[in-house]
């Protein structure tokens, strides 16, 4: 007669017990690995946001121009604005982005010799943070420090009180505060960005430091500035793949304003002849022409911005050629 297998409550109890730690671990190695793939798409998510911005900030950046102005009182043979951008910090791991720039001003003289008037030299950094997570609707702030000087040791100020215009020092320093907002639209054909800009320019000649003499209560020390950008990319056929596209820039229309807002030469807050800079520029790329423009213009210096220039008032026009590294923003 066969034997029967008897177990005693305590094995059951055991095996049972044996079965749920099992299925325990097997929840818990489930809940780590959907935890970890959660975190790895919310990085990822994270970081591909980073990167669109880090391209907004750089299509934001300033752009050299090299070309002629017309109708300044002092005539030019050439004039330029050369800005070389250096991006020391562009990662997609970070929401911070920083740009070194040296921006250099050059007036070539109509003048016997024709001379280069003391140029305009102006390094500086502008550190920029995203405020919001979306690319379409981009929202950022920026954070500016520039140097502006002639490179001139010369007294800032003849024995009668006049600014030594010819061989004086101009020195100044400033840093910049700014809120932009953007929007992104994409057709079939092109891509549409518009970026609005605000901000304010505080220069240390406030506080009685980094500013050559006499500058104090004839230059403007705090500023008001504003950009409109809007740029076309249309969409061209690849060089290389017959059957694939790219987005390259087309055209763009830049709109800038600077408003003096402190007192200086006892100008009153509504003369805006003195107070007021403003400018509007085209570029426009030919075909052949990928990262550099055509570009022309025109405003108004209420204060020009050209060192010590800035005692002079006038309207002008502006024909030439821009490139920059804004200009290689929609590439692909």
């Amino acid at each position: 007669m066969a034997k029967r297998l008897l177990l005693s409550p305590q094995y059951i109890i055991v095996f049972i017990l044996s079965l749920n730690v099992g299925r325990s671990f097997g929840a818990a190695a489930d809940s780590s690995l959907y935890l970890r793939d959660t975190i790895d798409k919310v990085t990822m998510a994270k970081r591909i946001l980073n990167r669109d911005f880090n391209s907004i900030y750089q299509q934001n950046l300033k752009s050299s121009f090299f070309g002629q102005e017309f109708f300044q009182p002092e005539k030019t043979q050439l004039v330029a604005d050369v800005v070389a951008n250096f991006v020391v910090f562009n990662t997609p791991k970070s929401r911070f982005f920083f740009n070194a720039f040296t921006r250099i001003k050059i007036r070539l003289l109509a003048t016997p010799g024709a001379p280069v008037k003391s140029p305009s030299y102006m390094p500086g950094g502008i550190l920029y943070t995203r405020v919001n997570d979306d690319p379409f609707n981009p929202k950022f702030l920026s954070l500016g420090y520039t140097h502006h000087s002639n490179g001139v040791r010369g007294p800032t100020l003849k024995p009668d009180g006049s600014f030594n215009a010819d061989s004086g020092k101009f020195s100044t320093n400033f840093y910049s505060f700014n809120y932009t907002t953007g929007h992104r639209t994409d057709k079939p054909d092109r891509i549409i960005n518009r970026y609005a800009t605000i901000g304010v320019e505080l220069h240390s000649g406030l506080f009685g430091t980094g500013a050559a003499e006499g500058l104090a209560g004839h230059y403007g020390f705090v500023r008001v500035n504003g950009t409109f950008l809007y740029n076309l990319a249309k969409r061209d056929a690849d060089p290389i793949k017959s059957d694939s596209y790219l987005f390259n820039n087309w055209q763009r229309i830049q709109f800038d304003f600077t408003y003096i807002a402190d007192k200086y030469n006892d100008y009153n807050a509504t003369n805006l002849k003195k107070r007021l800079n403003v400018s509007l520029k085209y570029y426009y790329h030919l075909p052949f022409l990928k990262d550099v423009s055509i570009m022309a213009g025109g405003g108004y210096r209420g204060q020009d911005d050209y060192n010590f220039s800035f005692q002079q008032s006038y309207g002008y026009a502006t024909l030439g050629v821009s490139s920059g590294l804004s200009f290689l923003i929609n590439r692909n």
